[in-house]
């Protein structure tokens, strides 16, 4: 430490960057957050109106860091998971027959100790909670502030900052977003495209429980989701055109709401809407490589995926475990942690599940966002076929909770 600034430069003080730095610290390392938004901007209900589905083997990390009393009486559990195919909202609707999926967390309980098959938490309480430890753990957080820059030597990397600074550090980790200023200075490419849909998110009162149960509907437009929030609220996400979404941000309350009427059916009663409504434009894109000499690449700055199935901020915590594992590991046994053999083993580890995950996502959106009379069989076929089949359901079930393949020990709920 004598020679840099830090041991690991984090650029990107978002859920997975900031996540990471709990991770290292808590192994004995040091790590510095950079960031663009001070944490204060970050913490206000119009920075982000968006809230996550995290996979119980995600939260299992954030126990483990320590962040479960500030999260968990936030956490609404998702025991159940609807997935309709329909032209309109369907399944829970009395007298009506659609193709439906129903995962229940009850078929898994005795495999993954009670856990539900996830959480769904809203961004600004995960965001404040990871504040809280971030500062608790006493890393240091230059904000606001941006990277502009990065220059490798053999022994390090300079790290440029748009105030004049330069930090140096053994390692540097991108996960700054989709643009991400480290990547770019890395010489990664991104393979990736736009989809013709933006979502549509807000969060709506309910007139009735939801009963911890998570709806998701393939409508022809795109996927419709009703995600159950504590204290009887819901987080709806539906995908429509450019266009349409930027007209329904605009629209008079009343409008808006009538339109959400119709796509969102009466089977939960009235819906009240609260708070801002925000608008998302979808797209893929994933870093063709996730590491270089003194660089890694993390969240959305190494894989950004449509939210068809919520699993976008589990990929990147997926990866804050796993990155914190191979730094850590190398660390206690004298490597280099920011040589390129040390940092291919991380991405090794991350490639397949990110790209295999990518592809299906991306595949069931082509798939589901249409309303083919030959595509609605098979998609019919295929759904009934999972429903009844115990094994995959169940092993659907285990995927979605982040509890299937090679672990990293935070995923398991142990610490490093």
């Amino acid at each position: 430490m004598a020679r840099f600034d830090a041991d690991v430069i984090i650029a990107g003080a978002g859920m997975a960057g900031a996540t990471l730095a709990l991770a290292l610290k808590s192994g004995g390392l040091e790590p510095l957050l950079v960031d663009p938004m001070p944490f204060d901007a970050q913490l206000s209900p119009t920075f982000d109106g968006r809230a996550s589905a995290i996979a119980f083997s995600c939260f299992r990390q954030w126990r483990t860091l320590g962040l479960a009393p500030s999260l968990e009486p936030h956490a609404q559990r998702m025991d159940e998971i609807l997935v309709t195919d329909g032209r309109s909202p369907g399944a829970a609707t009395p007298g009506q027959t659609p193709v439906f999926l129903h995962f229940d967390a009850g078929e898994i309980a005795d495999r993954v100790q009670g856990e539900p098959l996830g959480y769904m938490l809203e961004n600004r309480r995960i965001r404040a909670a990871l504040a809280a430890g971030v500062t608790a753990a006493g890393i240091p957080v230059l904000a606001p502030e941006r990277v502009v820059g990065v220059t490798v030597t053999p022994s390090g990397a300079e790290v440029s900052l748009a105030g004049g600074r330069v930090l140096t550090a053994p390692l540097v980790v991108g996960a700054e977003g989709r643009g991400s200023t480290v990547r770019k200075a890395a010489g990664i490419e991104v393979t990736g495209w736009d989809y013709p849909q933006t979502a549509v998110v807000c969060t709506v009162k309910l007139d009735r429980g939801h009963g911890g149960v998570a709806h998701e509907y393939f409508l022809p437009g795109g996927p419709f989701a009703i995600l159950p929030l504590t204290d009887d609220r819901a987080s709806l996400v539906w995908t429509e055109t450019r266009d349409r979404a930027e007209a329904l941000r605009e629209a008079r309350p009343e409008m808006f709401r009538a339109h959400l009427a119709r796509r969102f059916g009466d089977f939960l009663g009235d819906i009240e809407v609260v708070g801002p409504v925000f608008i998302y434009p979808l797209s893929l894109a994933i870093a063709e490589q996730f590491s270089a000499p003194r660089v890694a690449l993390l969240g959305d700055a190494a894989h950004a995926v449509h939210p068809i199935a919520g699993q976008g901020l589990n990929l990147g915590l997926k990866g804050a475990a796993a990155l914190a594992e191979v730094i850590l590991d190398a660390a206690r046994l004298g490597e280099d942690f920011g040589a390129e053999l040390v940092l291919e083993r991380y991405a090794r580890w991350r490639r397949f599940d990110t790209n295999t995950l990518a592809a299906g996502m991306d595949a069931f959106v082509w798939l589901f966002s249409n309303d083919n009379p030959v595509l609605r069989l098979a998609r019919g076929a295929g759904m009934a076929a999972v429903n009844r089949i115990g094994p995959a359901r169940r092993f659907f079930m285990h995927e979605a909770g982040g509890a299937v393949g090679d672990l990293p020990r935070l995923l398991r709920g142990e610490a490093l």
